[in-house]
């Protein structure tokens, strides 16, 4: 088994690495690695009803869709994911106490009591310090986890409180669940990259036939070519949403707006305007306009660029609107 530590933290490189780990190498391969801030979302979920975008936006947090199931995470330096990649066994897929086991093992180094619980979850005194998912294709299985160690709660919560707006959608949401630190549960103070250290000296010296691994050239190349391709993209991480319908209603100076909007593969395919404004042209041209564009605050703006809004809904400016969104 090769033992890979990835020093990168960017959530997209991290994320598509997993990915060309599964679909592109054939050794079995645990790695460990850290995003910074990130949120990373499940397959299935849909990325507007999961997070606060406005937050996201204010605090330079990166949004990446996963290729496993489950529910939305947040990431910073004080979360340690730990993946593991491997020819499937007929008993692997859904045996989520096989594969924390070790880290349970680990933790209990520290003297630490932690136990597998619930679907998909290691507990430390009844709370929450890692969610675990899965993935396979062609043969190949994944495990995933996190570890959390030292997290900024205060920055999960903001960023997955969703916003004041109603959102429909067959997407699964995310289980909210009472969580804690690692290092708050230590006897000894130690630093985050200390831990992480004596983690990967455990699977050096605990996992069968583990031995160092360190990305080649190639293996880079091939995974930036992934982020490009899809997990740097709009498409993979907004657009990859399940169908869904918006609503949002807002009182401005000028009136109560009340902007509905169907929207489909992250794009706009129905929008319906209605409110107590004024205006001199049919808000039905402003609906027309908006079909056809992304669910994404910079595509109506560009889409509205040139549209006198003003004359269509009094007072109401591009910023508005888009702010809507």
């Amino acid at each position: 088994m090769k033992l890979l530590y990835n020093t990168s933290t960017d959530a997209a490189f991290n994320l598509a690495l997993e990915e060309y780990a599964l679909t592109r190498m054939e050794d079995d391969i645990l790695m460990l690695w850290r995003n910074a801030n990130a949120v990373i979302i499940g397959k299935n979920q849909n990325a507007m009803e999961e997070i606060d975008v406005d937050f996201l936006r204010e605090h330079d947090i990166q949004l990446i869709r996963r290729q496993s199931g489950g529910g939305a995470v947040f990431h910073d330096l004080g979360n340690i994911n730990y993946t593991l990649i491997q020819q499937m066994g007929a008993d692997d897929f859904s045996n989520y106490a096989k594969f924390t086991k070790p880290v349970c093992d680990f933790l209990a180094t520290l003297g630490l009591l932690a136990e597998y619980q619930g679907r998909n979850d290691i507990l430390l005194d009844g709370m929450k310090i890692s969610g675990n998912a899965q993935a396979a294709k062609n043969g190949r299985f994944m495990h995933h986890g996190t570890l959390l160690y030292n997290v900024d709660f205060g920055a999960l919560a903001g960023v997955l409180r969703p916003r004041d707006v109603k959102i429909s959608s067959k997407g699964v949401k995310s289980v909210r669940s009472r969580v804690t630190n690692i290092a708050s549960h230590l006897k000894s103070p130690m630093d985050t990259e200390a831990f992480v250290q004596q983690l990967y000296d455990f699977f050096l010296n605990h996992m069968e036939a583990a031995e160092p691994y360190a990305l080649t050239e190639s293996d880079v190349a091939g995974v930036r070519q992934l982020v490009a391709d899809k997990y740097g993209t709009w498409e993979w991480n907004f657009g990859g949403s399940p169908a869904y319908n918006f609503e949002r209603v807002v009182k401005f100076p000028f009136g109560i707006v009340e902007l509905r909007m169907t929207v489909q593969g992250g794009v706009i395919r129905e929008a319906h305007i209605h409110g107590d404004f004024f205006g001199m042209q049919d808000v039905a041209g402003l609906e027309d306009i908006l079909k056809g564009v992304r669910h994404d605050r910079e595509a109506v703006r560009r889409a509205l660029a040139d549209v006198p809004l003003d004359s269509i809904i009094s007072g109401m400016t591009v910023e508005d609107l888009a702010g809507m969104v």
